[in-house]
């Protein structure tokens, strides 16, 4: 089976699942920063490149479910031009990331972001996170420039 139809399939799951919070930050907030070190934001952006890469959407509506079916949270478009696209992420596992004072959670999910609106695009995109630690959102903000295709 190739690796595209075994995402395909993944992604038709509709029974709901839960994640433990507990989990989920002993994993992002300890144990990789730990494997990782001080290039954790770094590798973070490149695997969430990576990701988007392995499992390239279609449209925007397919990464909001994308970002949903994989517990990352609520994605909406704030604001879009020509050269950018402002998205806002929400969920209850942000609550905690976004009142620490580490500046690197969100980097795989800017990564991811960049490559999708890259690949969507044929542009070469890049993300910026924007932690906003009243609202317990994060902002994101992908730019390009639509002179630089990718080939």
């Amino acid at each position: 089976m190739k690796e595209s139809t075994v995402m395909e399939e993944s992604l038709n799951i509709t029974e709901p699942r839960t994640i433990s919070i507990f989990g989920y930050e002993l994993i992002r907030e300890i144990l990789l920063p730990e494997i990782l070190g001080k290039e954790t934001p770094e590798i973070l952006y490149w695997a969430g490149k990576r990701l988007a890469r392995m499992y390239p959407l279609a449209d925007f509506d397919q990464v909001i479910d994308f970002f949903n079916r994989a517990s990352w949270g609520q994605l909406e478009i704030k604001k879009e031009t020509k050269h950018e696209i402002e998205i806002e992420l929400s969920s209850q596992l942000i609550v905690s990331k976004v009142k620490s004072k580490a500046e690197y959670f969100f980097q795989l999910e800017a990564g991811f972001l960049a490559q999708q609106i890259e690949l969507q695009k044929g542009v070469v995109a890049e993300a910026f996170e924007h932690p906003v630690k009243k609202s317990n959102k994060v902002q994101f903000t992908v730019k390009w420039d639509i002179k630089d295709t990718i080939k």
